[in-house]
């Protein structure tokens, strides 16, 4: 463990406070909480740390520049490009539009629920997003909805669990590199913890939406069947094995998106040139994440520095009194700070080192704690009234929907969260889980 070398300061978390709260602020008054860009906040409270603290302009510089460029975080934004570009080269070659169509061409009408659960995990697994998931699926199941007479709340609850569920598991998700990179572990420990949490959790949802399906009265409704290639499929499965198998995150993204290449150059999707644009546009569009990690970087640095992340280490220690309510605590920090500011990818940048910090003092494993951290943010991402998720699937339904049933039907979540607690509190569980990893 990091040695403390300063006395823990509340006021040096000032800059923290303001950046959650400008965030928090704008997405209030402008009842949108993605119309202030995160990096724009983030650097107000920069600013407010070169004001506060006092050590020369030229060392809070040059403690700024190392906490932008610290290896982990510079690891995290490489590895947030090529997330990018292997999501934005799928989805123009038809990756996403065959999983949605291959879907629900097989579904039954009374198991819609059902399917778009299993249609969302899958997608937003192999996409690595459960806005995109949304996006894609939304529409589709609030027509089926009113089409089919199933329950609509029931309908979208299935699809914000599913979403949530593979936005929790992908290894190529904001969340997961996040997480994994904070705690300095391997993406495929981590989804192997994440697993084993999360496989029970999500069978159990697939056995009662079952169920609920098997016992519901609705009309049998005509479906437009579109037509879809499986090879565009492909690039999906292959990266998700080679993530699984251990294959080096660069190389096997690299790998993804130049099968998905090929295979976008030989059904005449794009050209070379055209393929170099789509890789350049997921790039772009991971630039208020890959901004926000490293100013975030930067400003941790400057707060730690100044005692501010001692003073929160200082305060959570002093609750803690096992490896179990250390773990507790460390899901509660990022819970409550996904709370405040509605995006579950930043809350784990902003916990990051505090999380750290706490794993290493009270030796816990780095892949579990990645997965806790990520699995509580999630959850909480995934019923909160005024996240993107649920503000999404609220827009698609136009007004023909309630938020509380709607959260009130995202079974997954709460089962998740059933799960997630035996496996911090069960010596049982943690013996398998450990046995599983062969720890």
């Amino acid at each position: 463990m990091k040695h403390l070398k300063t006395q823990g300061s509340f006021i040096a978390l000032l800059p923290f406070f303001v950046f959650i709260f400008t965030f928090l602020g704008a997405g209030i008054l402008l009842h949108d909480f993605y119309a202030l860009p995160s990096p724009i906040a983030v650097t107000f409270g920069i600013i407010v740390a070169f004001l506060l603290f006092k050590e020369s302009i030229e060392a809070k510089v040059d403690t700024l520049i190392k906490g932008c460029g610290n290896n982990q975080i510079i690891t995290m934004c490489l590895i947030y490009l090529l997330s990018g570009a292997f999501a934005v080269v799928t989805q123009a070659m038809g990756a996403v539009d065959a999983v949605v169509n291959l879907g629900i061409s097989t579904i039954d009408t009374e198991y819609f629920p059902l399917g778009i659960f299993l249609i969302a995990s899958f997608l937003s697994t192999a996409t690595g997003t459960s806005v995109g998931s949304i996006v894609a699926l939304g529409p589709i199941a609030i027509s089926l909805a009113d089409k089919s007479g199933a329950s609509m709340p029931l309908i979208a609850g299935s699809l914000l669990g599913g979403s949530m569920l593979g936005d929790n598991l992908s290894i190529i998700s904001d969340t997961t590199i996040a997480a994994t990179q904070s705690l300095g572990c391997e993406m495929r420990d981590k989804f192997k913890v994440n697993l084993f949490i999360a496989l029970p959790a999500s069978i159990i949802t697939i056995l009662l939406l079952f169920y609920l399906g098997f016992n519901s009265e609705i009309s049998p409704v005509a479906i437009q069947k579109e037509s879809y290639e499986l090879i565009t499929i492909v690039p999906y499965i292959l990266v998700i094995g080679l993530a699984v198998s251990g294959l080096n995150v660069f190389v096997t993204l690299l790998i993804g998106i130049l099968v998905a290449g090929i295979i976008g150059f030989a059904q005449h999707d794009f050209t070379v040139l055209s393929f170099m644009q789509k890789n350049y546009e997921g790039f772009l569009s991971m630039t208020d994440i890959f901004l926000l990690s490293i100013l975030t970087g930067g400003l941790a640095a400057l707060v730690e520095k100044a005692g501010g992340i001692d003073y929160v280490l200082q305060k959570i220690k002093s609750k803690i009194k096992s490896k179990k309510s250390a773990q507790m605590g460390i899901g509660t920090l990022v819970s409550v700070t996904n709370l405040a500011i509605a995006n579950n990818t930043v809350s784990i940048v902003i916990t990051g080192a505090i999380a750290k910090e706490i794993s290493d003092e009270y030796e816990l494993s780095p892949k579990k704690t990645a997965a806790i951290l990520d699995i509580f943010c999630c959850i909480v991402q995934g019923i909160l009234p005024y996240g993107a998720q649920v503000l999404l699937i609220l827009n698609f339904a136009k007004g023909r929907l309630d938020v509380i049933d709607l959260i009130a039907n995202a079974w997954y979540v709460y089962i998740l969260l059933i799960f997630t607690l035996i496996a911090i509190y069960s010596k049982t569980w943690n013996k398998r889980i450990d046995k599983f990893l062969k720890v």
